[in-house]
This record gives structure tokens, C-alpha cells and sequence, in this order.
């Protein structure tokens, strides 16, 4: 699948004010605008809450796991799992927090 995704050059925490200036292409679903990918912190959270987001079909998801592998290449993040599916309450890619 063809990735939306697209780097946005401010980097760091994101007011809601902030969130509300990004383009449509610094979102996993752009559609929708959820989950910012906005720096390596934000890959790794898009990963880890990739099961909770709500109100998406698979068309979306299979959209939003193309872009956050766009952005976690661009981040360097690395993405054990192939497919979104592979994720959830066990995800395969190594979270630096634990």
C-alpha cells in the first residue's frame, strides 16, 4: 500500500493547538487525523495503541501500518511485525521503556 505519510519538521510534545496546524500527511489515519507521527516517540506509541483506535476499518488500518513503518524507516524505529494484525497485547517490536 502506497503511504500518505509525510516527515513534519517540528519535532517534540504536541499542544492540542499544535496537533490542530499539522497536515493530514503527519497522521497514521489521515482520514481521521489520529495518531500524529511527528518523531520517534510518537512511532512507538501509534505501534503500542494501534489495537485501541477506534472508529477505523481495515482499508484505514492497512493504510495507517504503511505509514507508521513510513515514519518509524524516517525515525529510525524498528518494526519486527509485517502486517497490523500482528500486533496488540503482545506486540514483536522492542519498546525502550520496558
Amino acid at each position: 500500500m502506497k503511504t500518505t505519510w509525510k516527515p513534519y519538521e517540528e519535532h517534540g510534545k504536541l499542544s492540542s493547538k499544535d496537533r490542530k496546524e499539522l497536515p493530514d500527511s503527519a497522521y497514521a489515519f489521515p482520514g481521521k487525523r489520529k495518531e500524529p507521527l511527528t518523531d520517534a516517540r510518537h512511532v512507538q506509541n501509534a505501534l503500542a495503541r494501534f489495537d485501541q483506535v477506534q472508529g477505523v476499518n481495515d482499508t484505514e488500518r492497512d493504510q495507517a501500518f504503511a505509514n507508521i513503518r513510513a515514519a518509524a524507516k524516517h525515525y529510525g524505529v524498528d518494526v519486527a511485525e509485517g502486517d497490523w494484525r500482528q500486533l496488540g497485547k503482545h506486540p514483536h517490536t522492542p519498546n525502550p521503556a520496558h
